[in-house]
C-alpha cells in the first residue's frame, strides 16, 4: 500500500518561499546598495553577480537544488551586467531593468494562453506538485490569476523604474529603488501565498495527507 505523499503546512511554504525571497532579491539588493556606498557602482554590480552565482554554487556544493527563481535572477543579472560593461554605460545597467521587467512581465502573459502558466512551472519550488494536483480547476485557476498578478507586477515595476531614472539622481535612484521593489517583491510574494493558502484550505492540501490517496488506503 503506498504511503499518502506529504503536504507541507503553510508556515513551512512561507519558510520555502522567505527563504528564496531572501537568497534571490533581498540579499543581492542589500549587497549591491552596500557596496555602491563603499566603493562604487562598478564593484556593486560585481558584487551582486558573484552573490547569486555563490549562492547557485553553494547550493550545488551542498546538493540542494538551486529555485527558479534564483536562477532567473542570476541570469538577468548577468545580461545586465555584460551589456553594461561592453556598452561600458552604469546607466544602462539601470535601464536594463525596464527592459527585462517588462519582458518577463510579457512572458507571463503569453503563457495565459498555454496549458502551464509560468507560476504553475514555478510553483514546484515551494509545494510539492504532481499531475493530479495541478490539474485540478481550483488550481489551474490560481495558476492563472497570479500568473496574470505577476504580468502586471512587472508592468508596473518597469513604469516605477523608468520614471525613476528618469527624474532622479543615482544616488536617490539606487536607494528608492532598492526600497520600492524590495518591498513591492516581499507584498506581492505574501499575497501569492494568501491566495494560495486560501485555495490550499479548500482543497485539504495543507499539512494533510492527499485526500484522494487517503480515501484509497481507508477502503
Amino acid at each position: 500500500m503506498a504511503s499518502p505523499p506529504h503536504r507541507p503546512s503553510l508556515a513551512a511554504v512561507i519558510h520555502r518561499v522567505s527563504l528564496s525571497l531572501l537568497i534571490a532579491v533581498v540579499i543581492p539588493a542589500v549587497v549591491f546598495y552596500a557596496f555602491f556606498v563603499l566603493a562604487g557602482v562598478w564593484t556593486a554590480i560585481v558584487a551582486a553577480l558573484v552573490w547569486s552565482y555563490g549562492a547557485i554554487a553553494w547550493r550545488a556544493v551542498t546538493r540542494r537544488r538551486a529555485s527558479g527563481l534564483l536562477i532567473l535572477a542570476a541570469i538577468l543579472l548577468t545580461g545586465r551586467t555584460a551589456l553594461s560593461a561592453v556598452a561600458d554605460s552604469t546607466w544602462l545597467y539601470f535601464l536594463q531593468p525596464v527592459i527585462s521587467d517588462g519582458v518577463v512581465a510579457a512572458l507571463f502573459l503569453l503563457s495565459l494562453a498555454s496549458t502551464r502558466p509560468l507560476v504553475a512551472r514555478l510553483a514546484g519550488d515551494f509545494y510539492p506538485m504532481d499531475q493530479e494536483l495541478a490539474s485540478r480547476p481550483r488550481v489551474r485557476r490560481l495558476f492563472w490569476h497570479l500568473t496574470a498578478l505577476w504580468a502586471v507586477l512587472g508592468l508596473a515595476k518597469a513604469t516605477l523604474t523608468l520614471w525613476l531614472l528618469q527624474s532622479q539622481s543615482l544616488e536617490t535612484f539606487v536607494l528608492v529603488k532598492s526600497i520600492a521593489m524590495l518591498a513591492i517583491n516581499v507584498v506581492a510574494a505574501f499575497a501569492t501565498i494568501g491566495l494560495a493558502a486560501r485555495v490550499a484550505r479548500k482543497e485539504g492540501l495543507l499539512g494533510s495527507p492527499h485526500p484522494v490517496v487517503v480515501a484509497a488506503t481507508r477502503a
